[in-house]
């Protein structure tokens, strides 16, 4: 079967990927001129255990089997990464009681090692941190996103697939048995395809509307969370990665660690109306106060402007968390199409497990 993959950042690389493991004959197109040039190249790079998803959410199934997949990855692939473990810290009652309720849940979702810990118990792991309790997940890591999307592009490459980078899709419309799309760029055309998976993370909504004949009210809306991340200007004081309690939006101003050893905290939550990727020296100010509920020994002067990255949500300020979104033929009633809407945080480390559902859905 020939597939169109449209979009190469990590989730169509993993269903790309997977589909030519398969044995499908398989084309990814990129309206950029490389890979991962949209959301997956601006986020913490982190590989999430599965602690905070509703009950049998996409999110939840996709995030435990995409991070036990993705860890055999890593190993196999040689992609660097780190089991670092994090620690999700409670500073007040009520922020403890709500601590208690993700590490219920994370044991609903089958979140292996989860406990609470004291907050003696917390400093003696992190010296420098502040709480009355913490949530200890020891399977959170970090990861080379851009490493293991390489690695993906190579397996792609050597199963015979291919990444035409450049070329947008203007058109796409179902001529049994073949869908035809018309391609943009620097040669443009017309082709046939068997089977087609729109994982155009910002531009997946816009492109499902150029379907041909593809019902409207399928498509859901794109509400753009901005979220801005900071570098901390002196040596990194932690080893593990720091989460507050969630916000409306997100998971909170975090400490996140690279595999160089750097430390940055964010990515904190700003509605947007259109894309944007400069970040706003002044939002500093509100990162200080946030951080130092946790390290209160954060100097003055310390955080510098670093990147942001922006989340393609489903739902807006003060809505609850969208799940994912992996509609099929079942639900817009169109042969082996495949569209992901709203696969923000935690799809790269579900890539690998969403990517197995939509091959299945193709077929």
């Amino acid at each position: 079967m020939q597939v169109l993959v449209i979009g190469a950042g990590v989730v169509g690389l993993a269903v790309a990927r997977t589909a030519a493991l398969a044995g499908h004959d398989v084309t990814v197109t990129e309206m950029t001129g490389g890979i991962a040039n949209g959301v997956s190249s601006r986020n913490s790079e982190v590989i999430h255990a599965g602690l905070y998803y509703p009950t049998d959410t996409l999110r939840a199934r996709h995030c435990v089997r995409g991070r036990r997949m993705l860890y055999e990855f890593c190993a196999s692939h040689g992609v660097a990464h780190r089991k670092c473990g994090k620690l999700v810290v409670a500073t007040n009652p009520a922020e403890l009681a709500k601590v208690e309720t993700i590490l219920a849940q994370s044991q609903i979702n089958g979140v292996e090692g989860t406990e609470m810990i004291g907050g003696n118990a917390a400093r003696a792991m992190e010296e420098e941190l502040s709480c009355i309790g913490a949530l200890w997940s020891p399977e959170t890591g970090i990861i080379d996103s851009h490493g293991y999307m390489r690695a993906l592009w190579g397996e792609l490459e050597d199963r015979g697939g291919m990444i035409a980078f450049a070329t947008p899709v203007e058109r796409m419309s179902y001529k049994a048995p073949h869908w035809q799309v018309q391609f943009g760029g620097r040669e443009p055309g017309t082709f046939d395809f068997d089977a087609v998976v729109n994982s155009g993370g910002l531009g997946a909504q816009a492109l499902a509307r150029r379907i041909e004949g593809y019902p409207a009210g399928k498509v859901p809306r794109l509400v753009l969370g901005k979220g801005n991340y900071f570098g901390f200007a002196g040596k990194p004081v932690f080893s593990r990665l720091i989460y507050p309690t969630p916000v409306d939006g997100g998971l909170g101003v975090h400490v996140t660690l690279d595999l160089a050893g750097r430390m940055r905290f964010g990515p904190d939550v700003e509605w947007i109306t259109e894309e944007s990727y400069t970040v706003d020296p002044r939002r500093a100010d509100s990162f200080y106060a946030r951080i130092r509920t946790y390290w209160p020994a954060l100097p003055d002067n310390s955080l510098v402007p670093d990147y942001c990255g922006i989340r393609p949500k489903l739902t807006g300020q003060g809505e609850g968390q969208a799940d994912f979104m992996i509609t099929g033929p079942a639900e817009h009633g169109m042969p082996r199409l495949v569209n992901l809407f709203g696969i923000e945080s935690p799809g790269l480390t579900a890539s690998l497990s969403i990517a197995e559902d939509v091959v299945v859905l193709l077929s």
